[in-house]
């Protein structure tokens, strides 16, 4: 089968390289290098470098325009298979792939539509989550699922963890579902659209820790956005990221939620919440290296009985 594969965060790089292995690959399409970091220098996508090394020709537009259909058209593709791409096909798109296309997804469709599914069943304490290969429709994640594998959940993974485990799976997936599209043996499953649900964006801003809520979801929020955008809180008016926590959620509290209470030398810096305790066992001061709370607070005196809240705009940024 001729594929062009369509994707650009390390989470797609195991199924670009699955499906080189076993198909056609006639190229990639990834999104435009962007800035990053403090000298915000332009950088490739990982899926970018991984097709480089393939030595498959890449496609990095800003838009989907004619030129760029025109462009896929010489590659004479025969599927489209994606994955985190970020953008709706339309349809001249999609008239390129006389085999349409297939989009795996790091969730149980139709829970989680949208682009940060893993952080969101993380955040929200799922129980299950899992990686859905759909066709791809015309609406944001919507298609009929061709495949389906469910990843039950422990309370303990990161985003950075179970999208580790969600690219291994996926790009299972993708296999399987091109296999079947090949052999015309593929049986898609209508989504339930009265199930779905959706998650937003996720901005620099959405980690900042709400001490008043409940020691399961404070540990959530620290694993949801680990490690992008990143848990973080206030110290001295001075940003905290918070690296790692435990919850205690039956440990009772005397004191006002973001207290720390203690520093219990086997489980953290003990810290209270709106319903039970945290323990916080690495984090980072703005512009110091990740620290062991041992060491952490060794440095910081007065550090039990301080209050940790939202550090000032300047400082959170």
């Amino acid at each position: 089968m001729r594929v062009l594969f369509a994707g650009s965060p390390e989470i797609a790089v195991p199924a670009l390289e699955a499906i080189a292995a076993r198909h056609e690959l006639v190229g990639v399409l990834t999104n435009p290098p962007s800035a990053k970091g403090r000298g915000l220098c332009f950088s490739c996508t990982p899926v970018a470098g991984a097709a480089a090394a393939l030595g498959a020709p890449v496609l990095s537009p800003e838009r989907l325009g004619p030129a760029e259909r025109e462009a896929v058209a010489a590659l004479r593709p025969e599927l489209l298979a994606v994955f985190a791409y970020g953008r709706i096909f339309g349809p001249k798109f999609m008239a390129l792939f006389p085999h349409g296309g297939v989009n795996a997804h790091p969730s149980l469709l139709p829970r989680w539509r949208g682009c940060a599914p893993i952080p969101y069943a993380i955040l929200n304490r799922d129980p299950v989550s899992g990686v859905c290969v759909q066709r791809v429709a015309p609406r944001m994640d919507s298609g009929d699922i061709l495949a389906r594998r469910e990843m039950p959940l422990d309370g303990r993974e990161t985003t950075e963890s179970l999208s580790a485990a969600s690219a291994a799976v996926g790009a299972e997936l993708l296999l399987e579902a091109i296999a079947a599209i090949e052999a015309g043996t593929a049986v898609g499953e209508p989504q339930d659209e009265a199930a779905a649900t959706y998650c937003a964006a996720l901005s620099k801003d959405s980690g900042l820790v709400d001490w008043s809520a409940p020691a399961l979801d404070v540990d959530a929020r620290v694993r949801a956005f680990h490690p992008w955008p990143g848990a973080y809180t206030g110290l001295g008016g001075e940003r905290l990221a918070i690296l790692a926590t435990t919850p205690y959620p039956d440990e009772p509290g005397r004191a006002e939620s973001g207290t720390v209470l203690a520093v219990d030398k086997s489980k953290g810096i003990m810290v209270q919440t709106g319903q039970g305790l945290v323990a916080v066992s690495r984090l980072q001061l703005r512009g110091k290296k990740p620290m062991d709370f041992k060491d952490f607070a060794n440095g910081a005196r007065g550090l039990v009985g301080t209050r940790l809240d939202a550090p000032p705009t300047s400082a959170a940024r």
